[in-house]
C-alpha cells in the first residue's frame, strides 16, 4: 500500500527542510565509510593495545578478516531494565565466535533511573544525561577498531543518547539490543489510586511502600507505557531492533535467542560482506516519520517529542513540533496502554503488539515500507514476530487480528481518529499536550493562574488548602537552562485530586511531565522558557490563562502582561549539590525544548 497523501506531504516537508543538513551529514558518513575496515588504519602498536586482553580471539582480530563488533553497554544493576545486561557481553562474544566474528566491550555509558530521582535533586541531571551518554558512546567508538556495534540500552534518556552516538558514527552498522519488560505486578491503575490515597493522608507510608514494591518488583522495564517502552517501540518502527525484540521478558529462552540473532546479524551487515547496512542509511527522513507515526498510534511518551528532535538532528534530519502535531492528527490511536488505559505492555504484546500495529498501518498507508532496516529492506520485516525453533529464532507473520479489542484495535476501528498529541501556541510560547488520556471535557480551560517556581510550592499550596477554585497551575523556571528540565511527576497526585473534587485544572510549565501525567491537561515544554525570556516569566497570580488543546491555543488574556519587567528569581540553589556543579556548561549552552534541548546536537 503506498503511503497516504498526508504522510507523504509531511515527509516531503521534512526532506526539503533537511536537505542541507542531511547532505552534509551523508557526505561525512560516505567519506568515513570509504576508509574501509577501521582496524586497517591502526599501527601494530595500536592494535596490540586493543587486543591485549582478548585471549583466544587475538588471532582473528589480527587477521582483520573477521568482523569485530563493539558492544556499547548501559549496564548497571540499579536500573531494573538494565540489570539483565550483565550477562549479555559473554553471550554476544560466544554468538560472534560461532559465525566467525569477534566482539569486545567498547565502553560503558551512564544510565540513571528517573524512577529513583523523581522529585529529587538528581532529576535535574536526567535530561542532560542523554548528551553525556552520546559523548560516552563517542569515546567508546573512538578506538576505531570496530566493524559494527551493538547498543545495549532501554530506558528514558539512554536510548536517545545511544542513537545520537550511533548516528554520529553512522558509517558503522548498529543494532539496538533490548532486555524486555518485567513481568506484570500490581496493576498500574491500582498503584496510581494508592498514591492519591497517600497524598490525601488516607493511608500510611508502609502501605504506599508495599504498593510500590509490588509494582516495581523484578528485572526488566517498568510495565507502563512511559518513555522506556516508547523507546523500544521506536526502535522497531525505525528498523534498529531485530523484529519483535521489544517486549520479550528477560531471562527467557526467546530473549536469549534474540540477542544471539542480533549478534549474528551485526556480523552479517558490516562492510566486510555484501549486505553493508550502516546506521546512516537507516536513520533517514522516512524512518523518522515512521517513528513519529508509531509514537502517535501507540500513545507514546511526550518525552520523545524532545528526544526525537535531537535524535533526528544527529542524522541531519530537521523535524518541528508542527510535524508531530500534523502526524498526530493523521494517525489513529490504536492502543490503550497505561496511562492511556488499564493494560500494561505485557498485555499489549499478548494482544498482538507491534507486529499487528505495523502491519495494519502499512496496509492503511500510514507508514513508509520502502526503508532500510537492520533486518533487511522494508518495514514489513517488522510485521513479523519471533518464534523459537530449538535455540534459534524464526520469524513468522504476526497477528492480523487483535486478540483483545480493549487494548489494541485496527486503524479503521481505532480508539480515536488522532494520536492525541497537540501543539499549543500563543503569546505564552509553544508547547505540547498529550490528550489521549485526558477527558475531552478538560481539553480547554480559561481560568486564573496560580504561579509557582517549583513543584514543592504547589504541594505546599495544596496542603494549605489554598487551591480550591478552577485554576491554571503555572510552574516555571523548570526549563533546561534554569535547572535541567526535571520531570514534575510529583504533581500528578495533587492535580488528580483537585480534578477529582470537581475543579477544572490545567498545568502550564516550561518543564517536563510525560504521558504518565495521565488525565490532567498539561501544556508542557513551553518555549521560550522563563529563564530565556519567555512570557511565562511575566505571568502573575490571577492573570487569566487560556489552555485550549482543541484549538491549539496557549495564551495569557490579561492585558499588559508582556509590558511587565522580568525579574528572575535566585536560582543559585540549582547550581550545586548532587553533581549539579559539573553541569553548569550544559545549563548555559542547552537548546530550547522545541529544538530538542540539546547540548551536543
Amino acid at each position: 500500500m503506498p503511503v497516504n497523501d498526508t504522510i507523504a506531504a509531511i515527509t516531503e516537508r521534512v526532506v526539503a527542510r533537511s536537505k542541507s543538513a542531511r547532505t552534509q551529514y551523508l557526505d561525512r558518513m560516505r567519506r568515513a565509510a570509504e576508509d574501509g575496515p577501521r582496524r586497517a588504519h591502526l599501527s601494530c602498536s595500536n592494535q596490540a593495545h586493543a587486543y591485549a586482553a582478548m585471549g583466544d580471539d587475538k588471532d582473528a582480530l589480527v587477521a582483520e578478516r573477521a568482523p569485530n563488533i563493539g558492544i556499547v553497554t548501559a549496564y548497571n544493576d540499579m536500573l531494573s531494565a538494565h540489570q539483565p545486561f550483565k550477562d549479555y557481553p559473554d553471550r554476544i562474544k560466544n554468538a560472534a565466535r560461532k559465525v566467525g566474528a569477534t566482539a569486545q566491550i567498547a565502553g560503558g555509558v551512564p544510565a540513571m533511573c528517573d524512577g529513583v530521582t523523581q522529585g529529587q535533586v538528581g532529576m535535574e541531571l536526567s535530561l542532560f544525561s542523554r548528551d553525556v551518554i552520546a559523548l560516552a558512546t563517542g569515546v567508546a567508538l573512538t578506538h576505531n577498531t570496530f566493524d559494527a556495534a551493538l547498543y545495549l540500552g532501554v530506558c528514558d534518556k539512554i536510548v536517545p543518547g545511544l542513537i545520537i552516538g550511533a548516528a554520529t558514527f553512522g558509517y558503522l552498522p548498529g543494532i539496538f539490543v533490548p532486555a524486555g519488560p518485567m513481568v506484570s505486578g500490581l496493576p498500574n491503575d491500582e498503584k496510581a489510586m494508592i498514591r492519591q490515597q497517600f497524598a490525601k493522608g488516607e493511608i500510611d507510608r508502609a502501605t504506599l511502600m508495599k504498593a510500590e514494591m509490588d509494582s516495581y518488583h523484578g528485572p526488566g522495564t517498568c510495565t507502563f507505557y512511559g518513555t522506556a517502552n516508547s523507546n523500544q517501540m521506536l526502535m522497531e518502527f525505525m528498523g534498529l531492533h531485530m523484529p519483535g525484540a521489544s517486549f520479550i521478558n528477560p531471562g527467557t529462552p526467546l530473549r536469549d535467542a534474540l540477542t544471539d540473532a542480533a549478534t549474528e546479524r551485526a556480523a552479517a551487515i558490516t562492510g566486510l560482506g555484501n549486505a553493508y547496512t550502516p546506521v546512516c542509511d537507516i536513520l533517514d527522513e522516512k524512518a523518522i516519520v515512521n517513528g513519529l507515526v508509531g509514537l502517535m498510534a501507540t500513545g507514546g511518551s511526550t518525552n520523545l517529542v524532545i528526544h526525537m528532535i535531537a535524535m533526528a538532528r544527529a542524522a541531519g534530519v530537521i523535524i518541528d513540533l508542527q510535524d508531530f502535531a500534523d502526524i498526530s492528527e493523521a494517525t489513529p490511536l490504536m492502543a490503550r496502554v497505561y496511562p492511556n488505559g488499564l493494560a500494561d505492555v505485557n498485555h499489549f504484546h499478548a494482544a498482538g503488539g507491534l507486529a499487528y500495529i505495523i502491519h495494519d498501518l502499512l496496509e492503511t498507508g500510514h507508514l513508509h515500507e520502502d526503508v532500510k532496516t537492520v533486518a533487511g529492506a522494508g518495514l514489513s520485516n517488522y510485521a513479523t514476530e519471533p518464534k523459537l525453533s530449538g535455540d534459534r529464532v524464526n520469524w513468522e507473520p504476526g497477528p492480523r487480528a487483535t486478540l483483545n479489542s480493549k487494548i489494541l484495535r485496527s486503524a479503521s476501528e481505532a480508539f480515536q481518529p488522532s494520536g492525541g498529541l497537540k501543539q499549543l501556541s500563543g503569546n505564552l510560547g509553544r508547547g505540547v499536550m498529550k490528550v489521549s488520556a485526558v477527558d475531552p471535557a478538560y481539553h480547554s480551560l480559561e481560568a486564573p493562574a496560580r504561579v509557582f517556581e517549583d513543584q514543592e510550592q504547589v504541594k505546599a499550596a495544596f496542603k494549605a488548602g489554598t487551591l480550591t477554585e478552577d485554576v491554571v497551575i503555572v510552574v516555571r523556571y523548570q526549563g533546561p537552562k534554569a535547572n535541567g528540565m526535571p520531570e514534575l511527576h510529583g504533581l500528578t497526585p495533587v492535580l488528580s485530586i483537585l480534578q477529582g473534587r470537581g475543579q477544572r485544572v490545567a498545568l502550564v510549565t516550561d518543564g517536563r511531565m510525560s504521558g504518565a501525567s495521565g488525565k490532567i491537561a498539561s501544556a508542557i515544554h513551553v518555549s521560550p522558557e522563563a529563564l530565556d525570556g519567555g512570557v511565562i516569566a511575566q505571568v502573575q497570580d490571577g492573570d487569566i490563562v487560556r489552555v485550549d488543546a482543541t484549538n491549539g491555543v496557549l495564551e495569557v488574556l490579561t492585558p499588559g502582561v508582556t509590558d511587565r519587567p522580568i525579574t528572575h528569581p535566585d536560582l543559585t540553589a540549582n547550581q550545586s549539590g548532587i553533581g549539579r556543579e559539573l553541569f553548569d556548561i550544559f545549563r548555559q549552552t542547552a537548546g530550547s525544548a522545541d529544538t530538542g534541548a540539546g547540548v551536543v546536537v
